[in-house]
Formats: C-alpha cells, sequence, structure tokens
C-alpha cells in the first residue's frame, strides 16, 4: 500500500500544472531551481510583472500584484533571480500610487473570468496587501531598488496603530514586520500585532472548517517567531489534520469555492506541495505513513 508521500507524488504527476510538478520535483526529487525559473517565466510578462493565471483564481492574462507576490514566494523557496527579481520591482514602481503602495487588484481583472473576491474600482488605492508582504520578501533577500525605498515609507506610515480583522493583510504585515532592516522598531509592532491576533479570531481552533487559517499558516515552521505562541499540542493536532486531509486521490483539496474544474485542479496541485512542504518542515517522516 502507497504512504502518504507516494499518493501525493502520483496525484502531483497526474493533475499539477508543469509549474508544481517542477517544485515538487526541486523540494523533494533533487530537482533544479532553474527547472522552477524556466516554468515561472512563462507567467512573467514585459512589464516584469506576472499574470497568465499563475494565482489560478484570476485568468487574467495581464500582470497584476499579488500574482506578482506569488512568484516572490515562488523564488523566496527556491532562491533569488536577480534579473527577474529587478523586473518584478520595476514593474511594482509602474504601478504605484500617490501613497507609495501598490493596489490590491488591478481593473485589467475586470476582462477575464475571475473569483468574486477579485475586483476593483477603476483606480484602486494602495492597499498593505500585498504592499508589505511584497517589501518584506525583498528585504530578505537584500533586494536594492527604488521602489522598495517607497513602499517601505508607505508601511510604516500604515502599519503603526493598526488592528488588522482580515487574515490576508494581519499575514502581509507581519510578513514585512519579520523581515524590514528596522527590526527594532519593527519588534515592538511584532509584539502588539501578536497580541491581536491572538485575541481577535484570526486563528482558528483545531478542527474548524472552511477559509480560516491555523496554527500551522500563521507559524508554520518550528523557527516562526509567532510559533511560541502556540503549543506543541496545537501543532500536533494541525499536523494531524493536515495528514487526514489527503484525499481519496492522494491529493489536498480547496476551503474556497473555484471558478471552474481546471482552476480547481491547478489549486489542488499548489496545495498539495504546500501540505508536504509543511509536513516536512514539522518532521514528519513520510516513510513511516
Amino acid at each position: 500500500m502507497k504512504n502518504l508521500f507516494e499518493q501525493a507524488e502520483e496525484f502531483i504527476w497526474h493533475n499539477a500544472r508543469l509549474l508544481e510538478r517542477r517544485l515538487f520535483d526541486f523540494h523533494f526529487r533533487s530537482g533544479s531551481s532553474q527547472a522552477v525559473l524556466s516554468a515561472l517565466r512563462a507567467y512573467q510578462n514585459k512589464d516584469g510583472g506576472f499574470g497568465n493565471a499563475l494565482e489560478p483564481d484570476i485568468r487574467c492574462p495581464e500582470s497584476q500584484p499579488v500574482p506578482t507576490q506569488h512568484a516572490l514566494e515562488i523564488l523566496d523557496t527556491i532562491g533569488f533571480d536577480e534579473i527577474m527579481v529587478q523586473r518584478i520591482c520595476d514593474f511594482l514602481l509602474s504601478i504605484t500610487t500617490e501613497e507609495g503602495g501598490v493596489p490590491f487588484v488591478l481593473p485589467s481583472v475586470r476582462n477575464y473570468p475571475h473569483a468574486p473576491w477579485w475586483n476593483t474600482e477603476d483606480n484602486p488605492p494602495a492597499s498593505l496587501n500585498p504592499t508589505a508582504i511584497l517589501c518584506g520578501l525583498l528585504h530578505k533577500h537584500a533586494v536594492h531598488h527604488v521602489w522598495l525605498e517607497r513602499s517601505t515609507a508607505y508601511c510604516w506610515e500604515k502599519i503603526p496603530g493598526l488592528l488588522p480583522n482580515e487574515q490576508h493583510e494581519m499575514g502581509c504585515v507581519l510578513t514585512f514586520l519579520r523581515y524590514v532592516p528596522q527590526q527594532e522598531r519593527a519588534e515592538k509592532e511584532i509584539k502588539r500585532l501578536s497580541e491581536h491576533l491572538l485575541s481577535s479570531g484570526l486563528v482558528a481552533e483545531a478542527g474548524a472548517t472552511g477559509y480560516v487559517r491555523k496554527a500551522l499558516d500563521w507559524a508554520p515552521f518550528p523557527d516562526d517567531p509567532l510559533r511560541v505562541h502556540f503549543s506543541e499540542q496545537d501543532i500536533r493536532a494541525n499536523l494531524e489534520e493536515i495528514v487526514a486531509g489527503q484525499q481519496e486521490d492522494g491529493g489536498w483539496g480547496i476551503t474556497w469555492t473555484p471558478i471552474s474544474p481546471g482552476c480547481e485542479m491547478e489549486w489542488r496541485g499548489w496545495v498539495t506541495v504546500g501540505a508536504l512542504l509543511r509536513l516536512q518542515a514539522n518532521g514528519y517522516s513520510f516513510e513511516r505513513l
């Protein structure tokens, strides 16, 4: 009988996009980072941003902020490519508002199929989601670009006193604070926001269903600064839920409504690789499952 990992691998090769197949190969089969980069480049446009349904719920081929965020998240796991990242920063600079940040989504999304939460007005304002996480990932890898100076100032203007009640905004802000160079200032904000996170209802209990974030969503790795706020019992319960969530075909499902069957399968490849990485990072031995 195939174990959890073997079933997941079979699902990936049967169903996932080329990008997730290469990410799986990189993380678990000693595949090359260049192979991942080659697949990722297919989603990058001439303006340096990413579109082309890299974010499966946005079918828009034109560049959008959150798909560009996802590209940086992928590069964060395989190694930053300087040319690709500089082009990303050029794109971000081109869509920056007078406030100094980038919008959540651009109006071009409306011309193509998209999930209902991906909508916007004609001239959308800047938003910490995703400006803050874009800044955080770029700071983590010591990128130098004029956009980063401007957007960092925007984040510092918006974050003091902020009490996010939406999980994505909170996640973006915490990533910014973890990696921004001004760590003495950042640590004070992390302490304040961590207290708010734990009392705000943004951390779902084990067993909760739906589109929620649990302990391992907020602190996925043992060295994550937020891990101190969760007990070993919390982490173990969350890990057991991940294991139990594997479906009969070997993949993991999504907790939101996809816009098409094809879109759902694209997402499932994405979340299946993510589930395996989370289990691996937290000490699960795939051989014994």
